[in-house]
């Protein structure tokens, strides 16, 4: 691919911007249509489905510290603990003092709660196998998952966001979390 004079200088060659462009689009029209069956099926938002999944399908408790499920749905604290409070009200999970850590609060997934990801679930497999599975074959997605997670773990690890660490090394314990009241580029739209 050639640019014009303009971006000419540019440090990305044709096959990286072809892999941007293709990954920035999948993921979006991806979760367009992932949104929408969410919305008819258990009228859920990503987020919430997110961390009803991790809840219920990931841990084995159905229980985690809400600094870890922040990091593991990439959201910001502040957004995890509104959304943990709509999601306590609506019944779907309980949050509790956390037995290791007296400022600690763990969610647990309640009945209420799995009975509505096992609302989303069938659907929600289903747009992913027709939108993205079909179209890869062998261990594609083994591949795919393999190339995806260290840019996952590189990106997860840059500050501002909730899996940056709350403290840097060397700087003082009084400095705050700087994700903060930010969403994290996994948060949607008018969501908080």
């Amino acid at each position: 691919m050639s640019f014009t004079p303009a971006y000419s200088g540019l440090a990305l060659d044709e096959a990286e911007l072809r892999a941007y462009f293709a990954l920035m689009d999948v993921a979006g029209l991806l979760r367009h249509k992932v949104e929408q069956q969410l919305r008819e099926a258990a009228d859920l938002t990503y987020v919430q489905f997110k961390v009803l999944a991790r809840l219920g399908l990931d841990s084995p408790t159905g229980s985690l510290r809400m600094t870890e499920l922040a990091d593991e749905v990439v959201y910001s604290r502040s957004g995890l603990t509104y959304q943990a409070g709509q999601m306590e009200k609506a019944g779907w999970v309980e949050r509790s003092p956390s037995p290791d850590d007296d400022r600690g609060v763990t969610v647990t997934i309640t009945e209420v709660g799995r009975e509505r990801l096992t609302r989303a679930l069938p659907g929600h497999v289903e747009v992913l196998r027709e939108l993205l599975f079909t179209t890869l074959t062998g261990n594609d997605a083994g591949t795919l998952a393999a190339l995806l997670e260290p840019a996952l773990d590189h990106m997860r690890a840059l500050p501002p966001r909730s899996a940056s660490s709350r403290r840097r090394s060397g700087a003082p314990s009084s400095v705050s979390d700087p994700s903060a009241g930010h969403r994290s580029v996994e948060a949607p739209g008018g969501e908080h």
